[in-house]
């Protein structure tokens, strides 16, 4: 055997070595559930993975999953250590209600928010919809049955007064409800993506359409029973015509962590993961919204003592 195939045979033995002590847990390292593998927690997962592997020399190794519901009961399970999911959706996991009913799991704390999925509410004009109050009596999608989107459509449809037997529902992916309101079969459709949706932007392109206002008032009322929510702008010019900012309410993707993580991991990963937003988001845009500020606001689940730590250090938590 010539040297240059006795160093390859080396590395190769050196690399079995190392992943049979990751089966055996002999070596630290950190599985991290994300989403879709088309989807935008694989995508961001992906990258921050990559920085924080990087910065604290803990390897993390990234798992396409189901997204939120999932990965909380991937948690449970102990087959992950980190996850990204809906801060809504954690909420009703650790209090047991709506997509978790009679579930409750604790097996997990708050990391940190990272960027917003905005609640999106998007009319046909000509169906005389002007506030999410004109949606009574109307043709209305409300997302996937089951789906995170549908209980929020639920939740901010009741801070106007109005129930699902009010609006003649239908439960359609994002893509088919634009494709419904294209071809007038409804008049309006809830989407809770981060903003601008790319089946938005298809659809605006091609009709008129309007993003209806959560005003102040509204989600106020909103956030009063349901704190995981935070006020946030569909910026102008997201879509077509959309000439001004609209306000409106969005929940937030978090990283949540298995309560089994050492304080000093989940500060190691914490740290970085602020002080690296530069360098995350070169590699994602959606690196773009992470903030001190932004990753402790609204989120109902306790964090994991690791977090607040750090959070605590640099002032961002009493």
């Amino acid at each position: 055997m010539n040297y240059k195939k006795s160093l390859k045979l080396a590395a190769f033995l050196l690399l079995a070595v190392s992943l049979g002590a990751f089966a055996k847990g002999d070596v630290e390292r950190i599985r991290l559930a994300t989403g879709g593998n088309t989807g935008t927690y694989y995508a961001f997962g992906t990258a921050v993975g990559q920085i924080l592997t990087e910065k604290t020399k803990i390897p993390i190794v990234v798992q396409s999953t189901g997204a939120s519901k999932a990965n909380i009961q991937l948690i449970a399970a102990g087959e992950v250590e980190l996850a990204i999911v809906q801060n809504d959706v954690m909420d009703y996991a650790y209090k047991g209600t709506d997509l978790f009913a009679g579930e409750v799991i604790k097996d997990f704390t708050s990391m940190a928010a990272l960027y917003a999925e905005v609640c999106q509410v998007v009319a046909n004009p000509a169906s005389g919809i002007k506030t999410i109050a004109d949606l009574k009596g109307k043709n209305v999608s409300v997302g996937d049955a089951g789906s995170g989107t549908e209980f929020n459509a639920r939740q901010i449809l009741e801070a106007y007064g109005i129930s699902f037997a009010d609006i003649n529902k239908q439960n359609l992916s994002f893509g088919a409800s634009a494709d419904a309101l294209r071809d007038n079969k409804i008049d309006a459709f809830f989407c809770v993506a981060g903003a601008p949706t790319t089946a938005i932007v298809d659809l605006a392109i091609g009709r008129n359409i309007v993003i209806l206002e959560i005003d102040d008032a509204h989600a106020a009322q909103l956030r009063q029973k349901y704190p995981f929510y935070t006020q946030f702008p569909v910026p102008a010019n997201s879509y077509q015509g959309q000439t001004a900012a609209v306000k409106t309410v969005a929940v937030k993707a978090t990283f949540i962590v298995s309560n089994k993580l050492s304080e000093d991991t989940v500060y190691a990963l914490t740290k970085n993961l602020i002080e690296s937003k530069s360098e995350i988001q070169a590699a994602h845009a959606k690196g773009a919204e992470l903030s001190v500020a932004y990753a402790v606001d609204g989120i109902s689940v306790p964090f994991h003592p690791g977090a607040a730590k750090y959070f605590k250090e640099i002032g961002a938590m009493k």
